[in-house]
């Protein structure tokens, strides 16, 4: 009877080592095989799903940014064209761009363009680069023809292009643009203004050019005068040299006699 039970206890061990990757026994000592966790599969990773997740989203991501970007460009299109249109709101204000008034304004001379911007500065009292409505209120009443409240605000908004309800030089001199070419009616306040600010460029070239040889002659006449003090500063130095030589010869030619005598 012990050899039996011995016999069955190494067949056992012989059973074990045999099968290493079997489970825990049971209470009953037979082997129990483990289910599968249910939590564990779920959470465990899938290689293929996990990329077509990612190809998806990725797929959803790209379209999205495409119709933002699609969404931004027609709504830029759609402001172009309001615009275009002049729909474009009370708020829209056009970019500043770099403003050479010779090169953009060829119909006037380099002359004129100054005397505009003379005439321009000199209305502009706070010195701003701009005329608002008090200074031009102020302007058009030392030219003699003074206007409303509202005929101002008529002849700034008649050339303001960025609508900041002032003036600044290029409007300003959209104002004789539009009087040279007959833009402006008879009886509105800029017609009034370009009028009465008209230059006479003939008479404003015989100016320049009466200022310009006149300043030619005084420069010239002050370079003569320092010549010619040069010339009489080099005159006296030349004197006195000669003078100084004479008296040396003089004394010579006592010293000479002088010797003679003894």
């Amino acid at each position: 009877m012990a050899d039996n039970e011995l016999s069955r206890k190494l067949n056992r061990r012989l059973q074990l080592n045999e099968e290493p990757t079997a489970g825990p026994e049971s209470e009953n000592g037979k082997n129990v095989a483990h289910a599968p966790d249910p939590d564990r599969l779920l959470a465990a990773p899938r290689p293929q799903l996990q990329r077509k997740i990612s190809s998806s989203s990725s797929t959803g991501s790209e379209k999205g940014i495409s119709d933002s970007a699609s969404n931004e460009l027609s709504k830029k299109l759609s402001r172009r064209q309001d615009i275009n249109d002049g729909a474009a709101g009370e708020d829209f204000k056009p970019r500043q761009l770099a403003f050479n008034p010779y090169t953009e304004f060829r119909e006037f001379a380099r002359k004129q363009v100054k005397e505009y911007e003379n005439i321009f500065k000199q209305h502009d009292v706070n010195h701003d680069h701009f005329i608002c409505l008090d200074e031009l209120k102020k302007m058009m009443e030392k030219l003699g023809a003074p206007q409303t409240h509202l005929a101002l605000k008529r002849m700034i908004a008649e050339v303001d292009e960025d609508r900041d309800g002032k003036l600044n030089f290029r409007e300003f001199l959209l104002i004789f643009r539009k009087a040279a070419a007959g833009e402006l009616a008879d009886d509105s306040g800029l017609s009034t203004l370009a009028n009465l600010t008209e230059i006479d460029v003939d008479k404003t070239g015989v100016i320049g050019a009466k200022g310009f040889f006149e300043a030619k002659i005084e420069k010239i006449s002050k370079g003569s005068r320092f010549e010619e003090e040069i010339k009489a500063e080099q005159e006296q130095l030349k004197k006195e040299a000669n003078e100084k030589k004479q008296r040396r010869q003089d004394f010579k030619q006592k010293a000479a006699l002088f010797g003679t005598g003894q």
